[in-house]
């Protein structure tokens, strides 16, 4: 059955908070600062500043799109879940329309920026888009759910160095490979905390599938991947023993991270993701501007 909503007359105007919190704007920590550092990489420095501006506003609208349409998409399974009844849409602060509307507008920007920027970049626009909205389907039929997250993240540096070169080379395509791995490991850890709803629903994840030990083993497995591709990023981005320190900072970030999550006791899984991976995505691009400029 479907999940009934307050009319919309009796629902106040939404505040821009209520946007911001919709998307989840503070998440965009995660992404960003990969991009960024690509960014500078690929300039060499700092590229012109309209070039900044527009993949600033490029990554915003990409990433407001995404979650606009993944919670319009989700209304009624978040409505279930009690972890999520709280989101903005099932607790009736932000309408069905007034999200859609959020989400056509950001993508009608995206495809704007993209457009500025440069003809490959507006080129693949769209099956930008096309990928982006497409996760929001994915735990309906696989567990490899977190791989789509985790690659739909990933296109942030690679989008970001399209930007500045005007073409494709492997430096971003090795960051955005370390970008899933990543992601894609705080996403199962992430997952834990809806194993049985999960179950109940018939969604689907690698936690559902392996069960939580198994899961974080994993999680663990695909952490060690993205260490190692970091310096194999570092290596082929000829970046020096700042940024090589910086990763083996973030590898003792991760071994932190899998420490205060345990199969028994999952209190401390938002701990795990919000502030240890934004440490680490900010840490990231620290250290690359930090080899870019000194």
């Amino acid at each position: 059955m479907a999940t009934e909503y307050p009319q919309a007359a009796a629902r106040p105007r939404p505040t821009l908070r209520d946007y911001l919190e919709l998307v989840k704007f503070s998440h965009t920590l995660f992404a960003l600062p990969f991009a960024l550092a690509s960014m500078l990489i690929a300039a060499h420095g700092l590229p012109a500043m309209r070039i900044v501006l527009w993949i600033l506003v490029a990554m915003v609208t990409a990433r407001t799109t995404a979650m606009g349409f993944n919670r319009i998409i989700d209304r009624n399974i978040d409505a279930a879940n009690p972890r999520t009844a709280g989101r903005e849409i099932p607790a009736g602060k932000v309408s069905v329309g007034q999200a859609s509307a959020l989400v056509i507008s950001s993508a009608m920007v995206f495809v704007v920026a993209a457009y500025e920027l440069n003809p490959l970049a507006c080129a693949l626009a769209l099956p930008t888009l096309i990928v982006l909205c497409f996760y929001s389907f994915c735990k309906r039929f696989t567990s490899l759910s977190h791989f789509v997250l985790g690659f739909c993240l990933g296109i942030a540096p690679i989008g970001a160095w399209i930007a500045v070169r005007s073409r494709l080379e492997w430096p971003p395509v090795v960051l955005g490979a370390a970008v899933m791995f990543w992601v894609a490991g705080f996403d199962i850890i992430y997952a834990t905390m809806d194993e049985e709803f999960d179950q109940k629903m018939g969604l689907h994840s690698m936690v559902r599938r392996w069960g939580v030990p198994a899961a974080l083993t994993l999680a663990r497995v695909f952490h060690a991947i993205f260490i190692v591709l970091l310096l194999a990023f570092g290596h082929i981005a000829a970046l020096g023993n700042i940024f090589m320190g910086a990763v083996a900072l973030i590898a003792l970030f991760l071994i932190y991270e899998h420490a205060i999550v345990n199969p028994h006791d999952l209190r401390r899984v938002n701990a795990a993701f919000f502030t240890v991976n934004g440490a680490i995505s900010v840490f990231f691009l620290l250290a690359v501007v930090a080899d870019v400029f000194f």
